[in-house]
């Protein structure tokens, strides 16, 4: 039997039990469980990102997607953005191969603020300084979308996007994964854990990579190294300590991802600008990336109904960035060119507690969780950026004119942040699920510039969610659910005042499908979002309150084995979102977002003859048309479809042998305009060679 084939007996346990798994707390059982054998129709349980307990997907009336360890590998994620490009409602890399961070859009709002590690905030906030997550460190990842706030407090309306880290495991096992590929890639990993006891009450893990690579333009590049230790201790046989540790590095000359619409998108008297053209200033442009966090997490279980569990993280970050870009036209063949120049430094302290208890009657099952939340955010940078830097010709960039940086002025900015939270799911009869919560949150914020006041505020914001969802015969139960999420807006208006959080609400009606007959599920779900006191352009230098983000629209997903051999992933959007950008422009269709999005995702497993242990797949990606943001021009940008496709073959139980290739075509494309266009990522192959034990 093939490791596909074998991917085939897990998705039973994994999505068709349903599990939304997040590992935020996972106990010592739970990892055994994980591990055994799962007889047919048992349902392995672990802590979920959706609700924060125990519950299966297909139990949770709210749309979520989950992407295991194994598609990670099998599609040779390198870039954590990549990790949903098979998933519904969520736009993927819309800027492009940015070497700076990660990028999605969520049911047409910004994931930018919606990045969580075990189920604790990564912060990306103040001058660029944006937490980064490296796909190999990870088990799996996890979408939940819509708002969110019931649970997490501040996050925007779009959803949440959770990664969950490798852990210690019970056995004995590691991995050592050697890649070479086009555009400069060269990445060694290794991956090992297993009991440091022989009772196995102490479990280690160590993930350690480094990998260089080159960028899309001429002359940039990076270097990563990854370290990732964790422990897990059984402290009694009711207490579970997991310590989790992670150190991460960036080091290159970054890629200038920013194009105008002239020579990208428009035609010019000289041509368009070949993609891998850098606008930017090689000599001078740098990327210099630390991150470091140490956590844990700890579960107490005091009897079969009550237990505490709680998460916490400290975590640091240090950038240096500097990078020049084409801000606007100056003749027919001139840009002039702006400077980014950031110097700073952030530390953040997270911590989640959670009191659940669960009890039972006839024909009643009810699941109570009562939780504090707590982060705290202190950054400072300085701010060299420079405009105008000077100037460059677009179709011939060595020839350029560039200059100095900007005088320095630093930047003292805080986020401090609490929740008291409360959820209650009611299980009625084996029918009915009935789910109901509430949240209340204090933040404060605190804004200042050097020689300039203190533009920060105090808030407090209710947050609510229900939903109810009927458990049909033949595995068709469908749901409606209400949410809600606010944001907190940093600044002040063109009359000094402060802004006020804008926020969110979402009705989603849907149906989750897992027949008996089908190893996999399909669902089915209509949202209507909108986000009020949003911020749009005044014409001055801060920005109006009081416009309203609206979207509306249709997701359809589907994972499953159709044979033992053959697995199909499939995934259409469609999202309409319009927004207002003034006050007498209203209702405009927002920039970047496509109206149509579809993907399918092949991969068949031989295990017999002579082609056993061979694995095909193939994926189409299409995103349809969008638009530039109204504010800025209404220039469009076209449909396309990009093709993936891998080939591993198991030469015996410890070694495999894999080829993927992104964009087999090579197809040159806009991914999608912002004021500035952005190139698709070019054609990627990776080769690979896997040793296992």
């Amino acid at each position: 039997m093939t490791r596909e084939q074998g991917l085939g007996r897990k998705l039973r346990r994994h999505i068709v039990t349903g599990v939304v798994t997040s590992g935020v707390v996972v106990t010592g059982a739970a990892y055994a469980a994980e591990q055994a054998p799962v007889a047919q129709g048992e349902t392995m349980v672990v802590t979920g990102t959706a609700l924060k307990v125990p519950t299966p997907l297909l139990e949770t009336p709210r749309s979520a997607s989950i992407v295991e360890s194994d598609e990670l590998e099998q599609r040779a994620v390198t870039q954590y953005d990549q990790a949903l490009n098979y998933r519904a409602g969520a736009v993927t890399a819309p800027y492009g191969n940015d070497a700076k961070a990660d990028w999605f859009l969520f049911r047409g709002f910004s994931g930018e603020k919606s990045t969580y590690q075990d189920g604790l905030r990564l912060f990306r906030e103040a001058g660029y300084l944006w937490w980064k997550t490296e796909p190999f460190g990870l088990e799996r990842v996890e979408f939940l979308k819509g708002p969110a706030s019931i649970l997490y407090g501040e996050a925007p309306p779009g959803g949440i996007v959770n990664a969950i880290s490798k852990r210690p495991t019970e056995e004995a096992r590691g991995l050592v994964d050697i890649q070479g590929g086009n555009k400069g890639h060269r990445q060694i990993g290794i991956d090992t854990s297993g009991p440091l006891t022989e009772r196995g009450d102490v479990r280690y893990r160590f993930v350690g990579m480094f990998r260089e690579q080159d960028w899309e333009q001429r002359g940039t590049d990076n270097e990563r190294v990854y370290l990732a230790p964790s422990l897990a201790l059984d402290v009694t046989d009711d207490t579970t300590l997991t310590l989790l540790a992670s150190y991460q590095r960036d080091h290159g000359t970054p890629a200038n991802v920013f194009y105008l619409p002239y020579g990208t998108v428009n035609d010019t008297p000289f041509g368009k600008i070949d993609r891998d053209t850098d606008l930017g200033d090689n000599d001078n442009d740098r990327l210099e990336h630390r991150q470091i966090s140490i956590g844990y997490e700890l579960e107490h279980r005091f009897n079969d109904t009550w237990r505490v569990e709680q998460n916490a993280r400290f975590s640091t970050l240090d950038l240096l960035l500097r990078t020049a870009y084409p801000s606007y036209m100056n003749g027919d063949r001139n840009a002039v060119l702006g400077l980014t120049d950031r110097d700073g430094s952030y530390d953040a302290t997270t911590i989640d507690n959670r009191v659940i208890g669960n009890w039972y009657g006839d024909g009643v099952e009810n699941t109570l969780l009562l939780g504090f939340d707590y982060q705290n955010l202190d950054a400072e940078y300085a701010n060299r950026d420079a405009f105008p830097y000077g100037s460059i010709d677009i179709f011939n960039p060595g020839d350029a004119d560039f200059g100095s940086r900007g005088n320095k002025t630093n930047f003292d900015l805080g986020k401090e942040q609490y929740g008291l939270y409360v959820q209650d799911q009611l299980r009625l009869e084996d029918r009915w699920i009935l789910m109901a919560g509430a949240r209340h949150d204090n933040a404060r914020v605190t804004n200042r510039q050097e020689g300039g006041d203190n533009q920060g505020y105090d808030d407090s914001q209710m947050s609510y969610t229900g939903g109810v969802m009927y458990l049909g015969d033949y595995g068709l139960s469908p749901y409606l659910s209400y949410s809600e999420s606010f944001t907190p807006n940093i600044g002040n208006d063109l009359d000094g005042n402060a802004y006020d959080s804008s926020e969110g609400k979402q009705w989603e009606l849907g149906v989750k499908y897992a027949p008996d007959w089908l190893d996999g599920y399909a669902t089915a779900a209509v949202f209507d979002l909108k986000e009020t006191n949003t911020l749009y352009p005044s014409g001055g230098s801060s920005s109006n309150q009081g416009g309203e983000r609206h979207s509306r629209g249709f997701e359809l997903e589907g994972v499953g084995y159709l044979t033992d051999e053959l697995q199909v992933k499939a995934a259409y959007t469609y999202t309409d979102v319009t927004v207002d950008v003034s006050d007498t422009q209203q209702d405009l269709r927002a920039g970047i977002v496509p109206r149509h999005q579809a993907s399918l995702w092949v991969n068949y497993g031989f295990d017999h003859g002579a082609l056993d242990g061979l694995t095909l797949g193939a994926g189409a990606r299409y995103m349809g048309t969008s638009v530039d943001s109204p504010q800025y021009s209404d220039t469009a940008v076209a449909a396309y479809t990009v093709y993936d496709a891998m080939a591993s073959y198991d030469i015996d139980q410890n070694w495999t042998v894999q080829v993927n290739a992104n964009n087999v075509t090579d197809k040159e494309y806009i991914s999608g305009c912002e004021y500035w266009c952005y190139y698709g990522e070019s054609r990627s192959i990776i080769g690979s060679l896997k040793y296992r034990w």
